[in-house]
């Protein structure tokens, strides 16, 4: 019975040997359930994304058997590679809205793991046992419903690692073989891409437990020379958060009014350009308020993934001070893109 948490990885630097490969998809994780009519899909955390996904309800009554709990993700795909950001466009409180962006950008299930079927759990039963059966429960399932591949040809997963970011997937995930299914532990592996890039750091925001840095701001020049945010860095010791207040002070601005992105706090200006404190559903009431910087001092981070090409799918992770490099050279063309490759190739659709 619902909510089950997943079973969670945790991030080593390269893919172990001898166990089972699958991507790591970049989507909502979701344990979804199934008794009948009744379907529940449950996120990360155990909260309801049901009403988010009526197309996925409709589809899971059809092509999942008929009282089972499996283990997936929900991904949205637009021309072959996948859109992190339709998906989350879809966590919006007016159910007409819902349902307009259900037919205009569906989503899709990916299901890599069984945990129920019929009246059996299977959370003791080895991974080997779990992925055969779902196979066998999954012959033939068809689109929006998919299941993932995989495989335990360590060079094939090192294949699928290079080739399949191409499509918007950010890595690989690792399972031992006789694992079995462990809620809210890091059973499993999961081997991320990492790339660096020189970023201006143009102003901070204030930890919660008081006045040391929280996280920096980060911004690339785009082609046109404006300063766009593109994220944040926010893993710090608390001895290095107040050092970096310290730090930081000489380039302190009492004035945001010169600053790049001065009109941060209208909301308007949000739609021409990408500035620190957006209004979103995911902030509510969460003091967005930060102290800006003139960017003058650039840093190197490390980052795993872009979102549309425009900001930091994650936090990035802070590396090092770079100042051989002057604020403008940091722009969106020192940015790696991988070759593009079709989602299709690796659902079979």
């Amino acid at each position: 019975m619902p909510p089950v948490l997943p079973m969670l990885a945790k991030a080593v630097a390269s893919i172990p040997a001898g166990m089972q490969y699958e991507a790591k998809w970049d989507g909502f994780r979701a344990i979804v359930f199934r008794d009948g009519d009744e379907v529940e899909l449950g996120s990360r955390t155990g909260k309801t994304l049901t009403r988010y996904f009526p197309e996925l309800v409709a589809a899971v009554r059809e092509r999942l058997p008929r009282r089972c709990v499996v283990d997936g993700e929900i991904v949205i795909a637009r021309e072959g590679h996948l859109d992190f950001d339709a998906l989350t466009e879809r966590i919006h409180p007016a159910d007409s809205r819902v349902r307009t962006l259900a037919e205009r950008t569906p989503a899709s299930l990916v299901v890599f793991d069984l945990l129920a079927l019929g009246d059996e759990s299977l959370l003791a039963a080895p991974l080997t046992e779990r992925r055969e059966r779902l196979e066998r429960e999954l012959s033939g399932v068809a689109a929006p419903v998919h299941l993932a591949p995989a495989t335990t040809d360590i060079e094939v997963a090192r294949r699928w690692f290079e080739e399949y970011e191409g499509a918007g997937l950010d890595g690989v995930i690792a399972k031992p073989l006789t694992v079995r299914y462990r809620p809210d532990e890091r059973a499993m592996f999961k081997v991320k891409h990492e790339r660096t890039a020189d970023v201006v750091v143009a102003g901070y925001r204030l930890h919660k437990s008081g006045p040391v840095v929280g996280s920096l701001l980060l911004g690339l020049y785009d082609d046109r020379g404006t300063l766009q945010h593109v994220g944040v860095s926010a893993a710090f010791t608390m001895k290095r958060r107040a050092e970096l207040v310290e730090e930081l002070e000489p380039l302190r601005l009492d004035d945001v009014s010169g600053h790049p992105w001065a009109a941060w706090s209208e909301e308007s200006a949000h739609e021409t350009a990408r500035l620190p404190g957006a209004p979103s559903r995911w902030s509510g009431r969460k003091d967005l308020s930060w102290v800006p910087l003139a960017p003058e001092r650039v840093a190197e981070v490390a980052y795993d993934h872009m979102e549309n090409g425009q900001r930091f799918r994650h936090t990035a992770r802070f590396r090092r001070w770079r100042p051989d490099r002057t604020p403008e050279s940091c722009t969106y063309a020192q940015l790696e893109e991988p070759v593009r490759y079709d989602l299709a190739e690796i659902l079979g659709t």
